[in-house]
């Protein structure tokens, strides 16, 4: 006879963006594989805003039920006219579509059409576990914290913004395959066709890139390219520009040069080749960026996204700061000179990029997707 418990049913929710939907898939892939360890049955479903991630989803097991997406704002925009009715018209999808699964528990990480699903769930007295990514909340986890049973952090900082309930510092989840190469620096930067013996920059913009930082490599990269070799990722939607600009900046400097430099488009799977190959990382300060550079204990510069919501990623890049394991340089500061300086300056300093490096791995929480899971497993 079995002694499987049928059908532990998992509602997970998001804010659609890779930012919310990597780490949430890490904290699932953690439960799938509870599931088969403790032998009890799974169900696992998404509901919420997914973006371009729906394929993603679905390849991780999890099966998606899209509810129409609106944005919330603290401050008078005419945008409101028509994100009030479609927030009140995705709560009654809410309703409709959780009702009809009924699930054990809800874990959401917070971000624009998590909200009417947290709201749905408390309203069928679902329990509710949300995890906030950043240092500082947006208004959804703000809001969502008031239903929810219990409340996870990645940044303990952004624990006193939260009073009343279950507060747990977990750290930021990353993604398990990021962390299952063994491959060496050296054969990390061979995969790429790079020397070995030189050092490599990785510059990160996420999937959409980062006009200001990809401006700004090309503006300074015969510079950049006497003391290092870059790695960029460019985002999808400015790779073609990127190339283009690139024929131009790259025309008058010595062949040896060329070879230096390497665009992607967007990494997909070889995002952890990519890491293991850096002595340094350039990077947006989203918490899901500072996680996963963490876990590689790489050295990093932040650049905060101006006008990100709430300023969170100033906050985040600060709180990670603080720990020694990357230097930020504010937007309004980024001057091709400041910008090569700084990276010369670390590039070939290896007692700091060392002591970096050490801030980082003692950062990063490797347990938090297993903690997470756990969470929601007490209402198994």
């Amino acid at each position: 006879m079995s002694n499987k418990i049928k059908n532990f049913r998992v509602l997970v929710t998001g804010g659609g963006s890779g930012g919310h939907i990597y780490p949430l898939a890490a904290v699932v892939s953690e439960i799938q594989t509870l599931s088969a360890s403790q032998a009890f049955d799974l169900e696992v479903r998404y509901i919420g805003t997914c973006g371009e991630f729906k394929e993603y989803l679905e390849q991780n097991n999890i099966r998606v039920q899209k509810i129409v997406g609106s944005k919330l704002r603290r401050y008078f925009s005419p945008m409101n006219l028509i994100d009030g009715p479609k927030f009140a018209w995705s709560i009654f999808q809410a309703l409709w579509k959780v009702y009809w699964y009924m699930p054990d528990v809800l874990f959401s990480k917070g971000g624009n059409g998590s909200l009417p699903v947290v709201l749905a769930s408390r309203f069928y007295r679902i329990p509710v576990v949300i995890h906030e990514s950043d240092a500082v909340p947006g208004i959804n986890n703000r809001i969502a914290s008031k239903f929810a049973d219990v409340i996870t952090v990645s940044f303990g900082n952004a624990a006193g913004y939260f009073k009343g309930k279950e507060l747990i510092h977990t750290g930021g989840p990353v993604r398990k395959y990021l962390l299952t190469d063994d491959t060496t620096q050296g054969r990390a930067k061979g995969y790429y066709g790079f020397d070995i013996n030189e050092p490599l920059v990785l510059v990160l913009g996420g999937s959409q890139g980062a006009t200001q930082i990809n401006d700004l490599v090309l503006d300074t990269i015969g510079d950049l390219l006497g003391f290092t070799q870059i790695l960029h990722q460019t985002g999808k939607k400015n790779h073609e520009g990127v190339m283009s600009e690139l024929h131009v900046a790259l025309k008058d400097l010595p062949e040896t040069y060329k070879e230096r430099y390497k665009a992607i488009d967007y990494f997909e799977k070889d995002l952890r080749i990519a890491l293991k190959a850096a002595d340094l990382v350039i990077s947006r300060a989203g918490s899901g960026f500072i996680f996963e550079i963490a876990a590689f204990g790489r050295p990093s510069i932040l650049i905060p996204l101006p006008k990100s919501a709430n300023n969170h990623q100033e906050a985040n890049a600060i709180e990670y700061q603080k720990s020694g394991a990357a230097m930020i340089i504010e937007p309004d500061n980024l001057l091709p000179n400041l910008f090569t300086s700084n990276i010369q300056k670390l590039i070939q300093d290896r007692a700091t990029l060392d002591r970096m490096n050490k801030a980082a791995v003692g950062f990063y929480k490797p347990e938090a997707a297993s903690n997470l899971a756990n969470i929601v497993l007490r209402y198994k």
